[in-house]
């Protein structure tokens, strides 16, 4: 039998959600108190704090704090693009 490590099978936890890190994390909301009744949302944005319960992701619109519990899945994503700026015309 293939052991896991503890890590692996309880709620919220991967190895990339580390300090420092871009994620994505889909989580579980309440949908009675959501705009449009949706069930879950994204956080994208850099790992800031992470400890037993939660997960903190600064986005661009602030930072949030998951629930490791409500997490659905999450993924390690690349830096965003780098914004070109068009030479203006003379």
């Amino acid at each position: 039998m293939d052991e896991q490590s503890p890590d692996r099978v309880r709620a919220g936890w991967a190895p990339f959600l580390q300090e420092g890190r871009r994620v994505v994390i889909r989580s579980a909301i309440d949908r009675s108190r959501s705009p449009h009744g949706e069930s879950m949302t994204d956080a994208l944005g850099t790992v800031i704090a992470t400890d037993e319960e939660s997960v903190t992701v600064m986005t661009r619109r602030g930072d949030v704090r998951v629930p490791r519990v409500l997490i659905i899945a999450t993924k390690e994503v690349p830096p965003p693009p780098v914004r070109r700026v068009r030479d203006a015309a003379p």
